[in-house]
C-alpha cells in the first residue's frame, strides 16, 4: 500500500461519495493521509456533516471489513470508548457500511462516519500531566476491549509494526544526514540485539497500532474524545500500541521532561493493564524502535516520491531524531530503570556507601563476603550475578518469597483501595474473624498494627492500663521488637546494664545441658521485680525461642509460668512474631503445644509474608478497660492491601496443606543433620520442632562449651556453599535453621551437603 499512489479523489468526488451515505455535503476539506484520502464533509454554512475516507486501491475488502468488525467489537466490550462506528448506507440493511468507487487506479472504497467532537492532530506539547495520564489509559481501554477480537485479515505485515522495524534497514540509504542515519541504525541494531529474542514471549492480540495524535481527536483539555482510524490494526505484540503512544505524544518533548511524559503515559496505561516485566524492560526500546522506523519510512516515502507533499511525510523526521538523540545519550540501561523503578544500586563501594548513609547503629551485614540479593522464590535467593542460595533463615516470607497468590492480592487489591478502618471494611472483618476462629474463644478481640513492634507496643499499652502494673518479664536473649517501650523487651540486643528496673529475665530450659528445667528462674525474676517493689503486668515469651538458642519447652513447664504470672497480677503473651504461622507445623501458633490460654497473642512479620502488617487478639474485657482510657488508630494498620496480603497467606496455607508438610521437612531435616554431623564433635545438639530448629556449635561434645567463633566461620562456609542461615543463642553459637515455610523434604539434602561440605571446609582450615 505504501507503494500504490492515494486514490485520485477530488473534493467534486467525495460530495457524491457522501451523498450515498446521506449526507448532503456542499464542500468538502482534504484532510490528508499517507496511502488513503479523508475529507471533511461540510454544508453550505461550514458546519461538519461528517468525514469521508477513501481507500487505496491496494487495501483489501476483508481488511475493510475487519476495521468495521473491530469497532463494533470495541463497541460491546467498551461502549463508552469513543471509536469512530462507519454510517450504513440507505438500504445496505446489515450489508457492508462502504460503497464502490472507480479511478485508473482501480477500485477504491468509501466509507462515511459520523462527525465525532475534538479538534484532530492536537499539539502532545500542550497536553498536561492530567491528559497524559488519561492518554495512556485511554490506550490501555482501547487493547483491553480488543484483546477478544479476532480476524483473518489481522495477520498481515504492517509497516508501522515495531515488530517489523528491522525491515526499514534498505531504507536507511534515504536518511540524507548520516549522522541521524547512524542513529537510526544504533536504534535497530539494538532492537535486533534485545527485542527480538524476547518478541516471541511478549503478549499478543489485535490492536490498533497506531493511536496518535494524528488518529485521535481531543476535547480542549486534550482528552481524546474519537479514536478515528484503524487502518493500521493487526496481530502483533501488545506493546506496540504502547510504543506507538509513546513516539507521538512525547515528540518535541527534551530533556527530563521527555521522559518523565514517557513514564507518566506508562502509569496511565498500567492503570487498566499491568505491564510484565519483560514488557516494561524493553519499553525504551521499543519507543526509540518506532521513531526509529518513523524516520526510516517517512525518508524512503519523501525520497521516492511516494508524498505529493515530502514535508508532510518528513514533518516528524526532526523531532523523532531528537529523541533517539536522548534516548541514547540517557543510555538503554537508564531509561529502562525510569519504566520499571528499578534501583540496582549500580556504582562502586557499595558497603561503604551503607555504612555512610545507614549509620554505625544499624545491624551488620550477615556475611564476611556481603551478598546483594536480585529476587527470590520459594525457599530459594538469587544473588546479582545469578547464584542460587537456599534459603534457611528467612522467617519473615512465611509461605515463601514471592508467593503469586500473596504478590498478586497486594497488586490486586492496590489497584483498587487502600484506606484505613475508619471506613467499613468488609475484608478486615473477615480477616479478624478468621484470626481469632484459630485461638481460644476467649481470645475474641483483634488490633491491626503495622509490625512486630507495635503488635508488642500495644501489647504492652494493654497489660499496663488493665493491670495498673508497670512491669515485665522476658526470657534472657528475648527479641520482641524495637519501640522506645518494647526495646527493653529486647535483650538480645542490649547491654545489661541497659535493662530498667521494671524488667525482669528469666533463662528458659536449656534441654542440651539439662539446666533450668523447673520454675525457680522465672520464681527468682518475679522475686526480683517484687524486691524493687514492682508487680509484672505482663509476661512475654516467644513459644519457639528463636533468639534464645530453639529449645522445645515442657507444657507443664510453661503452663506454670502462666499460672505464676496471673497469680503475681499479670498478664501472658504469646509472642507469635518470629514463629509466625504453622512454625512447629503442629499447629497454626507455638503457645498452642503446651496446653495454656495466652491473654494476648502478637503477630507480626509471617502475617503478610513480608508485607508490614501485624496483630494483638485479646479479650473483649483487656479491650474494654483500653477504651475506657483511650481509642486506638492505626493509620496504616488492617489497611486493604495488606489485609489482602493476610488473607492469601491463610489461604495457601489452606490450600498448599502446609502445616503437614512443616512437620514432614522439619523431621527430614533433623535426622539428615544428625546423620551427616555425627562424627563432627563440634556438632553438640541438633533440636528442634517443625521449622524451628538449631545446630548447636561447641568446642566438643564432652565440655559442651560453646564455641561462637567456629558457629560464624559454618555459617559463612554455609554460605560460600549457597545456604543461608542466621546465629542465634546466649553464646551465638547456635546455627538458626529458620526456612520459609515453603521448604519441603526435597530441599533437605541440598542442605545437608552444604552443612558436611561446610564443616569439612573448617577441617581443611584447621
Amino acid at each position: 500500500m505504501l507503494l500504490t499512489p492515494p486514490p485520485p479523489c477530488g473534493v467534486d468526488d467525495a460530495i457524491a461519495l457522501g451523498a450515498r451515505f446521506g449526507v448532503a455535503a456542499a464542500t468538502a476539506r482534504d484532510l490528508g493521509s499517507e496511502r488513503d484520502r479523508a475529507f471533511l464533509l461540510l454544508d453550505g454554512a461550514g458546519e461538519a456533516l461528517g468525514v469521508l475516507k477513501v481507500s487505496n486501491s491496494a487495501e483489501a475488502v476483508a481488511t475493510l471489513d475487519m476495521e468495521e468488525a473491530a469497532v463494533t467489537h470495541i463497541g460491546r466490550v467498551d461502549p463508552s470508548l469513543p471509536v469512530a462506528v462507519p454510517l450504513a448506507p440507505p438500504g445496505a440493511g446489515d450489508g457492508p457500511r462502504r460503497v464502490a468507487w472507480t479511478s485508473p487506479l482501480g477500485t477504491h472504497w468509501a466509507r462515511c462516519y459520523p462527525v465525532m467532537p475534538g479538534h484532530a492532530r492536537s499539539d502532545p506539547l500542550a497536553l498536561d500531566d492530567r491528559a497524559l495520564d488519561a492518554w495512556g489509559t485511554t490506550t490501555a481501554r482501547l487493547g483491553w476491549a480488543m484483546r477478544g477480537f479476532a480476524h483473518p485479515s489481522a495477520i498481515r505485515v504492517m509497516p508501522w509494526d515495531v515488530q517489523h522495524a528491522l525491515s526499514t534497514r534498505p531504507m536507511l540509504r534515504h536518511v540524507a544526514d548520516a549522522d541521524a542515519r547512524a542513529v537510526v541504525a544504533r536504534v535497530l541494531d539494538r532492537f535486533e540485539e534485545v527485542v527480538a529474542p524476547r518478541w516471541p514471549a511478549l503478549r499478543a492480540q489485535v490492536v490498533h497500532g497506531d493511536l496518535t495524535c494524528d488518529n485521535a481527536l481531543v476535547d480542549d483539555d486534550g482528552f481524546v474524545t474519537g479514536i478515528v482510524d484503524f487502518g493500521d490494526m493487526s496481530h502483533t505484540a501488545l506493546m506496540t500500541d504502547v510504543a506507538s503512544m509513546l513516539d507521538s505524544i512525547c515528540t518535541g518533548r527534551r530533556g527530563d521532561d521527555l521522559f518523565r511524559t514517557a513514564r507518566l503515559l506508562v502509569d496511565g496505561y498500567q492503570r487498566v493493564t499491568p505491564l510484565e516485566p519483560v514488557e516494561l524492560g524493553i519499553t525504551g526500546e521499543l519507543w526509540a524502535a518506532r521513531a526509529a522506523l518513523g524516520v526510516a519510512i517517512a525518508s524512503w516515502r519523501a525520497a521516492e516520491g511516494l508524498e505529493t507533499d515530502a514535508g508532510f511525510a518528513t514533518r516528524y523526521v526532526g523531532t523523532s531524531l531528537e529523541t533517539l538523540d536522548a534516548i541514547l545519550s540517557a543510555g538503554w540501561e537508564a531509561v529502562r530503570d525510569g519504566f520499571t523503578g528499578t534501583r540496582d544500586g549500580v556504582g562502586p563501594d557499595l558497603a561503604g556507601r551503607r555504612g555512610r548513609v545507614f549509620g554505625p547503629a544499624v545491624e551488620s551485614l550477615s556475611y564476611d563476603e556481603p551478598v546483594q540479593m536480585a529476587r527470590a522464590e520459594g525457599a530459594w535467593m538469587y544473588d546479582v550475578d545469578g547464584r542460587a542460595y537456599l534459603d534457611v533463615y528467612n522467617n519473615v516470607p512465611a509461605v515463601g518469597h514471592a508467593h503469586p497468590r500473596v504478590v498478586e492480592a497486594i497488586a490486586r487489591q492496590a489497584r483498587v483501595l487502600n484506606t484505613n478502618l475508619r471506613y467499613l471494611h468488609p475484608s478486615a472483618i473477615e480477616l479478624a474473624e478468621r484470626l481469632t476462629a484459630t485461638c481460644p474463644p476467649s481470645l475474641d478481640t483483634v488490633f491491626f498494627v503495622n509490625s512486630g513492634s507495635e503488635a508488642n507496643d500495644l501489647a504492652w499499652r494493654l497489660a499496663t492500663t488493665f493491670t495498673g502494673n508497670t512491669g515485665g518479664l522476658c526470657t534472657t536473649r528475648a527479641y520482641h521488637g524495637i519501640s522506645y517501650a518494647i526495646a527493653p523487651f529486647s535483650p538480645e540486643t542490649l547491654r545489661p546494664e541497659q535493662l530498667p528496673s521494671w524488667l525482669e529475665r528469666w533463662t528458659p530450659t536449656d534441654t542440651y545441658r539439662g539446666r533450668f528445667g523447673d520454675e525457680s528462674e522465672f520464681a527468682d525474676a518475679l522475686a526480683r521485680l517484687a524486691g524493687r517493689g514492682v508487680a509484672p503486668a505482663m509476661a512475654i515469651l516467644d513459644g519457639v525461642l528463636q533468639s534464645d538458642g530453639v529449645f522445645d519447652l515442657s507444657p507443664s513447664l510453661v503452663q506454670a509460668w502462666v499460672r505464676m504470672t496471673h497469680e503475681a497480677g499479670g498478664l501472658w503473651v504469646a509472642d507469635e512474631v518470629q514463629g509466625g504461622h504453622g512454625r512447629t507445623g503442629e499447629a497454626m501458633w507455638s503457645f498452642e503445644r503446651f496446653g495454656i490460654e495466652p491473654d494476648l497473642v502478637t503477630l507480626g512479620k509471617p502475617m503478610g509474608n513480608g508485607h508490614p502488617v501485624a496483630a494483638v487478639i485479646t479479650r473483649r474485657d483487656i479491650a474494654e478497660r483500653f477504651a475506657a482510657d483511650t481509642v486506638f488508630f492505626s493509620t496504616f494498620g488492617g489497611n486493604q492491601v495488606s489485609v489482602a496480603a493476610a488473607h492469601a497467606v491463610l489461604d495457601v496455607l489452606r490450600d498448599e496443606r502446609v502445616l503437614p508438610r512443616v512437620v514432614e521437612a522439619g523431621a527430614a531435616l533433623r535426622a539428615a543433620v544428625r546423620e551427616v554431623t555425627a562424627d563432627d564433635e563440634c556438632v553438640g545438639d541438633v533440636r528442634g520442632i517443625g521449622l524451628a530448629n538449631a545446630i548447636e556449635i561447641v568446642r566438643d561434645r564432652v565440655s559442651k562449651e560453646p564455641d561462637a567463633a567456629t558457629t560464624d566461620r559454618i555459617k559463612n562456609a554455609l554460605r560460600r556453599h549457597g545456604v543461608l542461615v542466621g546465629t542465634t543463642g546466649w553464646h551465638g553459637n547456635v546455627l538458626k535453621v529458620r526456612p520459609p515455610l515453603a521448604f519441603a523434604a526435597r530441599e533437605v539434602p541440598v542442605f545437608a551437603r552444604a552443612l558436611r561440605a561446610a564443616l569439612d571446609d573448617l577441617c581443611d582450615e584447621r
